[in-house]
This record gives C-alpha cells, sequence and structure tokens, in this order.
C-alpha cells in the first residue's frame, strides 16, 4: 500500500494550505463564506414532485451511458457487458463483451459516443485491465454495427492511467468543444494529483484520437484539472466553466468526508491533497458546497430538460452511500454561490451512479445496487427515468 509513503509529503501540503486558509484565489468560489458545508444529514428533502419510472432491470453494475442519434443508448456494466437500450427497452445479448481486471472500484466504466457517430459510429470506454501483468485504466475506441447489435475493438486511445483497488475514476463524456474528457482517480497516491504530468487524480482532455490538444492549459500535458481525488462526475455550466464533484478522504492525510461540488475553469487545481472542505489556498478551488459525511458522489449532470422546469439550471449528483439523487441550484448573480440544495430518492431506489439527460429532455439514473456495498435484489440494477 503506498498511501503511508506519501503521507508526509500531503502533511506538508496541508501545512502550506493552513498558512494560506485567508488569502484570495483566482479560481472557483472568491471568498470562503460561499463554501457551504453541510454538518449533518445532506439537506431537506426536495418539494419539487416528480415521477420515477423503470425503463430497464437485471443490470449489474450499469456504470455509464452514451445516448447515441435516434435514441438508442450503449449501457456498460462493471462487469466488463456493453448493453444496448433500444426504443427504451434493454436488449438481452450484450453488443460486447470487454477484457477487463476486476477490481473493487475498477472494470469497465464510462463511455462516451464520438460526436461524428452518425458518420463513424465510433464510441469510447474507460476500462481496467492487464497491460503486460500489471493492471492500467485505458480509454479503447469501439466501432457499433450498423444495426447496433454488436460492436468491435479499434484501439487503445489512451492508456497506462495509474489503477488501484479504488480510485480509478471513470467517467467519459465529450466536451462543447467536441474533446474527450475523462475524469481520473489517484490510484490511492494522493501526491499524484498535482503533478501535472501524473494522469492520476485530474479530468483529462484529449482529441477524438486520443492526443493532447495544442491548446490545453499546461503544455504538452493532457491535465485540465489538477487536484482531484476519484473524479466520477461533472457538466458544463458554459465552454469554459464546469461543475465538478469530487470524493473527499477516507483517512488520507488524517481527515475524512467533505466530497465536494466545486466550480472550475480550464488549469483549475481542485486542492487535493492540500485543502479540505472550506479552506482556502491561494489558486486552488475551495468548493461551493461539502459535506461533513461521505456521500459519494457518483454521475452529475445539469438539467436541461422542461419536463421538471423547476430543475432547469441545476446540478443533479446521485449518491452511493448515502442513496439519494441531490439537487444543487446556483445563484444566478454568482456561479459559484449556493442558492439552495436538497434531497430527492431519499432511500427509494438504494446507491445512484450514472446521471444523465437523454435525448428525449428526460433526466436518466442508475443505480449501482449490485457492486458488493448495496442491496442486490430479484431485479437487480435499474435504469430510471425522472419526470413530472
Amino acid at each position: 500500500m503506498r498511501v503511508p509513503r506519501l503521507l508526509a509529503p500531503s502533511l506538508v501540503v496541508l501545512a502550506l494550505s493552513a498558512s494560506a486558509c485567508r488569502k484570495s484565489q483566482s479560481q472557483g468560489t472568491a471568498n470562503p463564506q460561499d463554501c457551504v458545508r453541510v454538518a449533518d444529514d445532506w439537506g431537506l428533502d426536495g418539494t419539487v414532485p416528480i415521477t420515477v419510472d423503470v425503463v430497464a432491470e437485471g443490470l449489474e453494475v450499469p456504470w455509464g451511458i452514451a445516448w447515441l442519434p435516434g435514441g438508442d443508448a450503449l449501457v456498460t456494466e462493471r462487469p466488463g457487458r456493453i448493453r444496448l437500450l433500444k426504443a427504451g427497452a434493454l436488449q438481452p445479448q450484450p453488443v460486447a463483451t470487454v477484457r477487463i481486471t476486476r477490481a473493487a472500484e475498477g472494470g469497465l466504466l464510462g463511455i462516451a459516443a464520438h460526436p461524428d457517430f452518425t458518420t463513424n459510429r465510433q464510441f469510447y470506454v474507460y476500462v481496467t485491465t492487464d497491460a503486460g501483468g500489471q493492471d492500467e485504466n485505458r480509454i479503447e475506441r469501439w466501432t457499433l454495427s450498423e444495426d447496433h447489435t454488436t460492436a468491435t475493438f479499434d484501439h487503445v486511445v489512451f492508456g497506462n492511467i495509474p489503477s488501484a483497488t479504488y480510485h480509478d475514476g471513470g467517467r467519459l463524456r465529450f466536451g462543447p468543444d467536441g474533446m474527450l474528457y475523462a475524469g481520473t482517480g489517484d490510484a490511492r497516491s494522493p501526491d499524484r494529483s498535482q503533478d501535472v504530468n501524473d494522469p492520476a487524480g485530474k479530468l483529462l482532455r484529449l482529441t477524438p484520437d486520443g492526443q493532447v490538444p495544442q491548446d490545453n492549459p499546461f503544455p504538452h500535458s493532457p491535465a485540465f484539472l489538477t487536484g482531484l481525488r476519484n473524479l466520477q462526475g461533472w457538466d458544463w455550466k458554459d465552454a469554459t466553466t464546469l461543475y465538478v464533484t469530487d470524493h473527499g478522504p477516507s483517512g488520507e492525510t488524517m481527515r475524512r468526508g467533505h466530497d465536494e461540488v466545486s466550480l472550475a475553469r480550464p488549469g483549475g487545481n481542485l486542492g487535493w491533497p492540500g485543502i479540505y472542505s472550506c479552506e482556502v489556498h491561494e489558486g486552488w478551488v475551495t468548493p461551493s458546497l461539502t459535506f461533513a459525511d461521505a456521500m459519494p458522489p457518483g454521475g452529475a449532470a445539469l438539467y436541461t430538460g422542461t419536463a421538471i422546469p423547476e430543475w432547469t439550471g441545476s446540478l443533479l449528483i446521485g449518491t452511493l452511500g448515502s442513496k439519494h439523487l441531490h439537487r444543487v441550484e446556483f445563484d444566478q448573480g454568482n456561479p459559484a454561490r449556493v442558492a439552495r440544495h436538497e434531497v430527492y430518492l431519499r432511500d427509494t431506489h438504494g446507491r445512484l451512479r450514472e446521471v444523465s439527460m437523454g435525448p428525449d429532455g428526460h433526466l436518466y439514473v442508475t443505480t449501482s445496487n449490485c457492486d458488493g456495498r448495496g442491496d442486490c435484489g430479484p431485479r437487480k440494477d435499474l435504469i430510471l427515468r425522472l419526470r413530472r
């Protein structure tokens, strides 16, 4: 285990951050008073009426959803299967089976369709696998058949992302700029998150071919955001502003809890492992919202539909240990300040992982009750659709 070796350097970073706790910063919240720290529970129950439809059942840890032109979707199952949701119905046979190394938080994770999918039928997966006798996370490109029933491996787009039993990240999304973004974890080595040349603990930004874009914030580095512990959820407020969720510590640096919701811009440093809770360090991002108890957060999406107009512009976050959907509404005058946050689906569907806006304008959420930490009942894991 590598954490003890890194504990001393992390404590040095903590000491430095403590001395800077009242300095201003260029990223994220401009004032530490804008950071909301939730000391107990998660928040009040939401009052907006919603209806939950079960779209699919019988899944095993559906980790990611990639929506395709025409309304079909590809869904990853962490044990290594890619499934097809066609005309709103889950097809019985997998589209493909991906070779994985079965680790606690690794396996077949995120998925994203190429922006030009209509012409090339390409999609990408984030997978934990064996590479020369050693586990690694990597991004693979696959091609879907014309009838969407089978897929073939193309090639490894980006590899050598550190892997560990925990903290593998795994989310993939294409941004409004047409670039491929990948959330990674620190692979249980916290200080890697601060090294811009190490892909661990980052939000990576790549071309669709896996190259480093020339306009990335750090020259010759795929890093877009640094200082992350285990990134699984983010969405774009606009072309250069993102809302990001991250897992707080579970004993590293002698701290626990305080998962985060933050506003970040290109080159932002989210502060792991140096700052914690609502602490401030010059040039680093202080979160907008943090929780004393561990959630931790799964996927996240800004609500862009019209079915639940009260949610428009809010960030919806799936949570695992706390078993609810969290809604965060931000101040219109200050996008880093939380105006309201509330709880939906509290203890009704168990652990929630992926959160995604569908092409029909509805929010889709997957459960993660068959991951060894939840109650995997006879219906196994579900895909839910939320509407009025």
